[in-house]
């Protein structure tokens, strides 16, 4: 008798993403980054040892003065910090704080004003979670990681509760302005992140510290948190935090592998703000956009760094004003800046058009090959961006809307139009796009516009 054979079925092997390559024009962005500061706190990124994640405190009197950059904030500036905590040893769970403190070296008080401001924890606040590569975010619950959340809010205008409307500093004094735990006690694996952004201004001269501490122990053995006497002995006491985030590659270096490097310094630029004309360097001009022929588009990149300008030789990287010389030469990635696109579409031709805008991530490239972006089908498993883009557009009904929609995006994904618009011959009709970079995002990005073909 011959053996019964059971049959199982073959384990199915995903097809191997195929390159599709999109003719099509790649325009730089029109306009450049503001000059507000930022002081950008992401290296190291994971956090095992206590220390100084960035100061801009002057050396003087500071047991290690190569950890303290000595720049001012005065006016408008912007605080942005990305750190992960993770248990070295199954035995040794103690909660890593951040505090982010504030020095009036002046002789009168100073108030600073938190105008938006957000913080969360990957956990439980904003885990990665699966999400489609297109949800609607009308009521602000859609997210993915701590960052995606965190720009969200700063997006709306919000500022959370347990941020002070208004800090005052008194004259030689320091305040804490965040005094935020990452716990990994309760997590498996111990492991925790969390991003902060916010919007500030101030009526004077201060200084500005990231900083991070293991919780302390009250009498009975529990935990609290660092108190602003423990936090200003760290500060004078304490060297830069570790371990090291990988050294960079000089800028100047231009062959084998870049590595890009965490930023830890003061960068130039919180907003990018950008009329898309025909003649964006022509304040003469018409000022509209005239929709591609049908079949065709056009793209603007998002997010440019070295190696990664798409064909048009711009890197919109925000520039650091200072740094420690172990972290990244320029603030590549441009995370918790806001970017503000204005689209005046004009459809020029004599016949009706339907016209696409579609938010894309194409392979990163400093050149286009064959003249095109090109694409992955299926994209990429890896995620290359988790954030929520606003829309504001007139609808095909003349009703004015305003779109919250949360995207995932993959590497080489071609996504899907943010807005759909049937434009009437000679018609104009302007749409806005706004979007902060969020943190765990890879650029580049690009916006494309299309007119199918009739």
């Amino acid at each position: 008798m011959l053996p019964i054979l059971s049959i199982l079925p073959l384990a199915q092997t995903p097809p191997a993403p195929q390159e599709i390559l999109q003719i099509q024009e790649v325009r730089p962005l029109p306009g450049q980054l503001d000059n507000i500061s930022v002081f950008n706190s992401n290296s190291p990124e994971l956090v095992l040892q206590e220390g100084i994640l960035l100061s801009t405190f002057p050396p003087d009197g500071k047991r290690f003065p190569a950890a303290h950059l000595n720049f001012p904030f005065q006016g408008r500036f912007d605080i942005f910090a990305h750190h992960i905590a993770r248990a070295t040893s199954p035995e040794d769970l103690r909660t890593l704080y951040q505090g982010v403190i504030v020095y009036n070296p002046g002789d009168r008080p100073v108030k600073l004003d938190v105008l938006q401001a957000a913080s969360y924890l990957s956990q439980p606040d904003a885990p990665f979670i699966e999400l489609p590569p297109q949800v609607d975010n009308s009521n602000s619950n859609i997210h993915a990681g701590p960052g995606s959340r965190a720009v969200n809010d700063v997006l709306r205008g919000k500022r959370q509760p347990e941020f002070p409307p208004q800090l005052i500093i008194p004259p030689g004094k320091s305040e804490m302005l965040m005094n935020h735990p990452i716990p990994v006690r309760e997590l498996k694996p111990p492991l925790n992140g969390r991003s902060t952004l916010m919007r500030l201004r101030s009526d004077g001269k201060i200084y500005v510290a990231s900083l991070a501490m293991f919780a302390k122990t009250d009498a009975a053995g529990k935990e609290r948190s660092p108190n602003l006497a423990e936090w200003q002995n760290l500060l004078e006491n304490s060297n830069v935090s570790g371990p090291r985030d990988r050294t960079p590659t000089p800028p100047q270096m231009r062959e084998g592998q870049v590595i890009y490097g965490r930023v830890a310094g003061v960068a130039m630029g919180s907003q990018w703000r950008a009329n898309l004309t025909d003649n964006p360097t022509d304040n003469t001009a018409v000022s509209h956009l005239t929709i591609p022929q049908p079949g065709t588009a056009f793209s603007y990149p998002l997010s440019t760094l070295p190696r990664g300008m798409l064909g048009t030789n711009q890197v919109q990287s925000a520039r650091m004003l200072v740094r420690y010389p172990d972290t990244a030469y320029s603030a590549h990635g441009n995370y918790g800046i806001e970017y503000n696109l204005s689209l005046p579409l004009h459809n020029s031709t004599a016949r009706n058009q339907t016209v696409t805008v579609t938010f894309q991530t194409p392979i990163k490239t400093d050149k286009l090959a064959a003249g095109g972006l090109t694409f992955l089908e299926p994209a990429a498993p890896q995620t290359f961006f988790r954030g929520t883009v606003r829309v504001r557009y007139t609808d095909d009904n003349k009703v004015p809307q305003t779109r919250y929609v949360h995207l995932v995006q993959r590497r080489g994904q071609q996504g899907e139009p943010l807005v759909k618009l049937q434009m009437q011959a000679g018609e104009k009709r302007l749409v806005e796009v706004d979007f902060i970079y969020p943190p765990d995002a890879s650029p580049p990005q690009v916006l494309t516009v299309k007119t199918q073909e009739n």
